[in-house]
């Protein structure tokens, strides 16, 4: 059977205006600020005035460690927001932000799949509102205010061998990894070593997305630490005098985006950072705002539970409140096939004992998410290759855990596809069970949050670090960082540091080879393995598939 791509179906969508989407939250016109016809800003006058509302209930997507089989973790948060309108709920999905990064690399968009699609899907893949470069461009600026400052008689004794702040470029570049700056003479200022990371690995993006308004955010930019001196104090960006600038940049992207699915649901998108070298997950302004219009609130978090539900419990509800009433974790069939062996090619025919083999992945998913005190169900995403009998296989193994599995048809039936999993999530929500708890307290040591997230989460043995990691961590307890939040930067594909480990390993060990303090954030990074804040494009990037049809349209995204 012919099936039509994402972008086809996008394309066919029978859109509303915006402001139509936005009257169904109860958001009058005046407070949208339209992006064309079909996306909006919302403005910050309606963020403020609806505060003193209760909240509706957060659900949160998660998912087990993604595959090349395809987990569905975007689709399955849209078709889920469009399941619980379907059933008379007044609901609303909150999402993040495409990176070009991934859309020109291998990953591809963020707009969810088939029809359960959020739209306009090109813009969203592409520029969208500018969100993205407003922050290249605020994160670019401090970095050139620090070398102006330098060149100009560097009046805070800034070791420029202690530099911290890297720039940024939202495109997988590796050639930028490392590179030596201002070349070429006296006129050009100081050379040192420096290097670019992914826009989406920004403590520029990281701010956005944490901060409350915009004072928080001025407050927040200040904080971030540049570089250090000769006596190892810290430099602040405040003390560049660059965070009011920077603040002025991202005034426009700090107010949500307001866009719409394929039914014409509300959906807010808004904020991109990566969940496997920065803390994944939508903008507290857009998570908050929702809760005060719908009902029912569902938003998702990067990559597999071990890393963007990790770090939404530990570092996003932590910081901004929240608590969710229900996580639902996304599987496929094809990928516990593939977690039990099965080679890509060999995924079309039935295989329950590799089904059975791979389902160990899901399991310590499912225990990790529920040792935070949170009701989970599954969501078995549907491919037409699934046989019943490997459906069934899931069914049962998740009974096992203490859960419940529901098959979702929402790739090619839309909200007709979830009506089940809404119905079971709604019940769930709305029961309030659960007892929402970080894994670890504020006032526990930074190298232990490092050990209990690699022990508890990853179910390593240990964690390896050099003395002078230890040294570090110690030092800015001493300064006053001991409370933060650890984001842990790992690769998503397992719960070791060796992406070719899937399954739920053991006896492993997690090494940390560097640590980040991000203090505007109010976070400390650990990177762990080989993991990379400026990725490479693959042998075959999607970018060489991506191209304008005779007709004028995009053709290649996905």
């Amino acid at each position: 059977m012919e099936y039509k791509s994402d972008i086809e179906i996008a394309r066919a969508a029978q859109k509303r205006p915006i402001q139509e989407i936005g009257a169904k939250l109860g958001i009058e016109s005046d407070d949208l600020l339209p992006y064309g016809h079909d996306k909006a800003k919302v403005s910050q006058r309606l963020i403020d005035s609806v505060q003193d509302r209760p909240d509706g209930k957060l659900i949160l997507v998660t998912a087990i460690n993604p595959t090349p089989a395809g987990e569905g973790k975007t689709t399955t948060t849209v078709g889920l927001g469009d399941g619980l309108n379907a059933i008379g709920k007044k609901a609303a999905i909150c999402i993040r932000e495409a990176s070009l990064g991934p859309c020109f690399g291998m990953k591809g968009g963020a707009a969810g799949g088939g029809y359960a699609q959020v739209v306009p899907m090109e813009d969203m893949n592409l520029h969208f509102t500018g969100d993205f470069h407003a922050i290249t461009s605020a994160h670019n600026l401090l970095s050139a205010m620090i070398d102006n400052h330098i060149y100009w008689g560097n009046a805070l004794e800034i070791d420029i061998r202690r530099i911290t702040w890297r720039r940024v470029l939202d495109m997988n570049d590796r050639a930028l990894r490392q590179i030596t700056t201002s070349l070429g003479g006296v006129a050009n200022g100081f050379p040192r070593e420096a290097g670019f990371d992914i826009t989406v690995a920004s403590e520029v993006m990281a701010i956005l997305c944490l901060a409350r308004n915009l004072e928080d955010l001025q407050k927040r930019l200040g904080d971030i630490i540049v570089a250090y001196r000769r006596d190892r104090s810290p430099v602040y960006c405040r003390d560049v005098k660059a965070d009011g600038a920077m603040t002025v940049l991202l005034k426009d992207a700090m107010q949500p985006n307001l866009v719409q699915t394929l039914e014409n649901n509300p959906a807010f998108v808004h904020g991109g950072p990566f969940a496997n070298i920065a803390h994944g997950c939508n903008s507290v302004t857009a998570t908050t705002t929702a809760l005060k219009l719908a009902d029912y609130v569902v938003t998702e978090a990067g990559f597999g539970a071990d890393l963007g539900a990790e770090k939404f419990m530990n570092i996003k509800c932590r910081k901004a409140g929240l608590a969710p009433a229900c996580v639902v974790v996304v599987a496929t069939v094809r990928a516990m096939k593939m977690n039990g062996g099965v080679a890509k090619a060999d995924l079309g025919a039935e295989n329950v004992d590799a089904v059975n083999a791979g389902c160990a992945n899901l399991g310590r998913h499912i225990e990790n998410v529920k040792s935070f005190g949170v009701p989970v169900v599954v969501a078995i995403n549907h491919f037409v290759t699934d046989t019943d009998a490997e459906v069934a296989a899931v069914k049962a193994y998740v009974v096992t855990q203490g859960a419940e599995a529901i098959l979702c048809k929402h790739w090619a039936e839309g909200s007709k596809g979830t009506i089940d999993l809404a119905t079971r999530v709604a019940a769930i929500a709305d029961a309030g069970e659960g007892d929402f708890a970080p894994i670890y307290p504020d006032e526990m040591g930074l190298f232990e949050k490092i050990e209990t997230i690699a022990k508890r989460i990853y179910r390593a043995d240990d964690v390896v670090v050099d003395a002078k990691i230890r040294d570090q961590l110690k030092q800015w307890e001493d300064q006053g960082y001991g409370d933060l939040p650890v984001c842990m930067a790992k690769t998503q594909y397992s719960f070791t540091t060796d992406p070719s480990q899937r399954g739920a390993p053991t006896g492993h060990s997690v090494p940390v080879r560097e640590v980040r303090l991000s203090a505007g954030a109010g976070f400390v990074v650990a990177i762990c393995g080989e993991i990379m804040t400026m990725p490479g494009l693959p042998r075959v990037p999607s970018a060489e598939q991506i191209m304008l049809n005779d007709a004028g349209q995009i053709e290649g995204l996905f």
